[in-house]
């Protein structure tokens, strides 16, 4: 995970249900982290950060177009 960088923030795992098959299609190698503890506890979400979308530092790039392509610029998400 010290390759990782983290690139969005998410509330709850059906705001990027779709961008997880975008980023399977596009080959970049992402971890969703608190995925499974939000699954359980989706209250918890503010408690603990939300779910940070990590991706592989040499997928930043392509991952970010891919959030401006498919989010827009004027997005809820806070991109870091």
């Amino acid at each position: 995970m010290t390759n990782f960088v983290t690139v969005a923030t998410f509330t709850y795992s059906f705001e990027y249900a779709i961008l997880r098959i975008i980023l399977d299609q596009k080959g970049i190698h992402y971890v969703f982290e608190n995925d499974m503890m939000l699954s359980v506890f989706p209250f918890y979400s503010n408690a603990i950060g939300g779910i940070s979308l990590k991706v592989h530092k040499n997928d930043v790039a392509l991952t970010k177009e891919v959030l401006d392509e498919f989010y827009g610029k004027q997005s809820h998400l806070r991109i870091v």
